[in-house]
């Protein structure tokens, strides 16, 4: 079998842990290229990693003929340009969450994916862990009863002087970096798109928002609520509850489960704590991709999964007054 042959944009901090590392125990693919803005660093970053080829530029990797997919970690205002670029170029593309800086051009990429006939891929690995199935499953299947409510948090300390996810001309905001993931993870428990009712930011600069809470409600009359931060009192929170007129199941960090988890459901029954075995969330991520690419079977964060996430995220940005992400 000939491994599917991926370079990477960038030497970003998510690289090593995203894909090269798990990409040791998937033999479906091959890092096999990379390039940055400066070569020396991409020279380094390759040498490190064990990357066997580095490029003089972006567009020499999208163009390489020897690669056949693209992984995009660039900064999220970045995503959009690249990904066109890539897909253009006949290359499929595991693009960083989020999939964009807003809704408008996601859904740019979602068409020209389509035009091209190639696999993009949005990377929000949480949801290839077995974890999420089961949570999923819980959410569901009737254990909780009717379902009332769903509320999910990504609230990380992140006090990083000058990095990226508070530059508002990169697509910062706590919204857009942890945020994201606490939308999908709603949406994925609903199996439904939210209204967004309101929202309330605090903010680290006019436009950048550091902590962001955002209710919603579903046209079936269940509400729920969004929360997420990069500095907030709430230092750290990674977790979903789902709460129904029968039950509830609590999951404490649903995004990196290799690390540490515990699924808890509380019924008429009783109390039971789950745990869900699996290989890391990156590698259950880059084999789904690869098989994606070989199959052409759907994947959960499509690109259209990943243009109706944005969908959510504008609109709890305009519910708390704030300007969309790519607008100047």
């Amino acid at each position: 079998m000939v491994p599917l042959r991926i370079g990477v944009l960038g030497a970003a901090r998510i690289v090593p842990t995203a894909l090269v590392s798990p990409a040791h125990s998937v033999p479906e693919v091959a890092v096999a290229a990379i390039a940055a803005r400066d070569r020396n660093r991409a020279s380094t970053f390759a040498a490190r990693h064990g990357i066997p080829r580095v490029l003089p530029s972006y567009d020499a990797l999208v163009d390489d003929p020897d690669l056949d997919a693209i992984y995009n970690p660039l900064p999220n205002a970045l995503h959009c340009a690249w990904t066109l670029r890539a897909l253009s170029a006949g290359k499929h593309v595991l693009c960083e969450k989020p999939l964009s800086s807003n809704a408008a051009e996601a859904e740019q990429m979602a068409d020209a994916a389509d035009r091209a006939g190639r696999v993009l891929m949005e990377a929000f690995h949480w949801r290839y862990h077995p974890l999420a199935a089961r949570m999923i499953a819980i959410a569901t299947d009737g254990t909780l009863g009717r379902v009332r409510r769903i509320e999910t948090s990504m609230c990380v300390p992140l006090l990083l002087p000058g990095d990226i996810r508070y530059d508002y001309r990169l697509g910062g905001g706590a919204t857009m970096d942890t945020g994201c993931y606490a939308v999908s993870m709603l949406r994925h428990l609903a199996g439904a798109e939210p209204e967004v009712t309101r929202a309330k930011a605090r903010l680290s600069s006019p436009k950048v928002d550091r902590c962001m809470t955002a209710e919603v409600s579903f046209a079936d009359g269940r509400t729920g609520r969004v929360r997420c931060s990069l500095f907030s009192s709430t230092l750290l929170d990674i977790s979903a509850r789902v709460v129904g007129d029968e039950g509830e199941m609590r999951v404490f960090n649903p995004v990196a489960p290799q690390f540490y988890h515990r699924l808890t459901v509380r019924t008429a029954q009783g109390k039971r704590v789950e745990r869900v075995s699996g290989r890391p969330s990156y590698e259950h991520q880059l084999r789904a991709f690869a098989h994606c690419v070989a199959t052409g079977e759907p994947v959960p964060t499509s690109a259209r999964d990943g243009l109706a996430n944005m969908r959510v995220i504008d609109r709890i940005y305009e519910r708390a007054g704030l300007p969309l992400r790519g607008v100047v």
